[in-house]
């Protein structure tokens, strides 16, 4: 009985550490995140398996609750809530699904939670996914690579589990040796902003002029400019007609977040600028549960609250190029951008506003998230956020 406390403490120890280490925002330190499945495989008891998922879970998300409390503006105690509430789906799949036998029941119970935890009901909550990891090890493997990652995270559950992490390792170290960046072409660029809470709240004239000349400052003039979530506020006639003003006189391409909001509740959309039309190019699939999609108002019999288009435009065209869209909490899930591969985009379009996240690393994890699925799909990419 001592000896498996002591086991169980050293799982969950470990489960701790491989999420504070894999999920940091160092690209090149994801990989750390796939000793999970061996932790909890080799957990004494169901409980264990439980307090081990709890550890990697909680530590790999523990930027949220500072976030949460920048964005409600109170103390951390809203943020601890809802923390504690979203790692449930996370513990109870992998809880319910744990075997004490290693081999193939194992490995049939690891491979189910894997699919559990990436696609809705459950993904909608699945952040820090292990198989992200396979940007890093098996970068430029496309779906091949995917499937590599799966079969190799699983079989860490198994006896078999030191060739499958020596295999991992010599991967990684080959990754990181011969690491380049899929290039996006001097055509794009991918404007960051520093306008903190202020950004799309302020619907102006002199906002739009003050924007607009950021951007001018830039240099990024005769090319196809992506502005963070969110920045051009409430999506209405007269802004758009504004932006194709500054379009036509640049011949700029402005791709950029905006809100379009109608009686039942609003859609966190992308638009596409230019000096003869604007249009919605996409709407956000998976918005962040509880801050924005409010399914609840709904069976209530209440407007408000983003829509979600869980399966709605995978790929878009933006500037003729096939694109995979994420929008801020889009990044940090495995759905939304397998999804948009299996339309085989040109590449892939992220955005997002994180002025919330000050301190925290929540926008590196994201940056990194985006990075590892571009890495393992070999697509080049641009990346446009607020801080």
């Amino acid at each position: 009985m001592r000896h498996d406390r002591q086991r169980a403490a050293l799982m969950v120890a470990g489960a701790v550490a491989c999420g504070w280490i894999g999920w940091s925002g160092y690209l090149l330190l994801l990989p750390v995140s796939i000793a999970f499945p061996y932790l909890w495989s080799r957990a004494p008891d169901r409980t264990s398996a439980a307090l081990v998922s709890t550890g990697y879970f909680l530590a790999a998300s523990r930027s949220l609750p500072q976030g949460v409390a920048a964005f409600y503006q109170s103390d951390i105690w809203p943020g601890l809530v809802l923390w504690l509430l979203a790692f449930s789906g996370f513990v109870s799949v992998h809880s319910v699904l744990w075997t004490g036998r290693l081999g193939v029941r194992s490995v049939l119970a690891y491979l189910i939670a894997m699919v559990l935890m990436a696609l809705p009901p459950f993904g909608i909550l699945g952040w820090a996914h292990p198989i992200t990891a396979a940007g890093v090890i098996l970068a430029g493997w496309d779906w091949l690579g995917l499937l590599a990652m799966a079969s190799g995270l699983s079989i860490m559950t198994t006896r078999y589990w030191p060739a499958a992490a020596i295999t991992f390792a010599g991967c990684w170290l080959w990754s990181a040796a011969f690491w380049t960046q899929p290039q996006i072409g001097r055509d794009w660029q991918g404007v960051d902003l520093q306008l903190g809470k202020r950004l799309g709240r302020d619907a102006g004239l002199a906002y739009h002029r003050q924007l607009r000349a950021s951007i001018g400052r830039s240099k990024v003039r005769d090319r196809i400019v992506v502005l963070p979530e969110s920045t051009l506020g409430f999506w209405t006639p007269s802004a758009a007609a504004l932006w194709q003003t500054y379009a036509k006189s640049s011949t700029m391409t402005v791709v950029a977040g905006a809100v379009v909001v109608d009686e039942t509740g609003y859609d966190n959309v992308l638009v596409q600028i230019t000096g003869q039309r604007s249009d919605i190019v996409y709407r956000e699939r998976i918005p962040v549960p509880g801050s924005m999609w409010q399914p609840w108002r709904q069976l209530a019999g209440q407007s408000g609250g983003a829509r979600a288009h869980f399966f709605a435009n995978p790929v878009v065209y933006i500037a003729g190029m096939k694109s995979a869209p994420l929008i801020c909490y889009e990044q940090l899930l495995v759905w939304p951008i397998l999804q948009s591969m299996l339309h085989d985009p040109d590449m892939i379009v992220a955005v997002g506003n994180g002025w919330w996240t000050q301190g925290t690393s929540v926008v590196e994890i994201q940056r990194m998230s985006v990075e590892a699925w571009a890495r393992l799909f070999d697509r080049p990419f641009v990346m446009s956020f607020n801080t």
